[in-house]
């Protein structure tokens, strides 16, 4: 288990933040596509594109899924990518204005021999009054399977029980299993 001190964000974790978001972030991307595969319907696309190939025992349905898949990849890498930079842009470049100086919000990072390692934030959530939005969690891969993500969602939960807070809530994707664990 990793020595690992928990603290609200200073300015100077700028850089160490964004990075580890972006890295948590574009993990995402081949578990996404793997789950874009699982779907029905492209499943049904694909079993028709290789039904085609022995019927017309042609190369050209080996070249459409083929240009299919990489565009696809491309495709969620480019949503991802917008997504990241929306998010750094709206939301990380102001750590400050939007989780320090705001009542009942904070953003917390996980340090480990003084290097930034993990962080968390939250946010009085919009639709229910008694509850805390969980809005970043991330931990360097290099760190995980060590309790950081633990101890990062108790000094939430402690925060959020000291505010008055209910709830705290997390909203996710179908392809983030480590979200939906937490």
């Amino acid at each position: 288990m990793a020595e690992v001190q928990i603290r609200c964000y200073e300015a100077h974790d700028a850089e160490d933040v964004k990075d580890i978001f972006i890295l948590g972030m574009s993990e995402q991307v081949p578990a996404t596509c793997l789950h874009v595969l699982k779907l029905p319907h492209t499943q049904v696309l694909l079993v028709c594109m290789l039904c085609d190939l022995a019927i017309s025992k042609s190369l050209l349905p080996i070249l459409v899924v083929t240009l299919l898949l990489a565009a696809s990849w491309k495709g969620i890498s480019c949503r991802f990518s917008r997504f990241i930079q929306t998010s750094v842009n709206k939301d990380l470049n102001h750590i400050q204005q939007t989780y320090l100086e705001m009542p009942n919000a904070c953003f917390w990072v996980a340090e480990n021999q003084g290097q930034v390692v993990g962080l968390v934030a939250c946010l009085p959530a919009e639709w229910d009054k008694s509850s805390l939005e969980l809005k970043w969690m991330s931990v360097k891969r290099s760190h995980r399977r060590q309790g950081i993500a633990k101890d990062l969602c108790l000094t939430l939960a402690d925060f959020a029980q000291e505010q008055g807070y209910l709830a705290v809530v997390l909203y996710t994707s179908v392809v983030q299993t480590g979200a939906q664990k937490l």
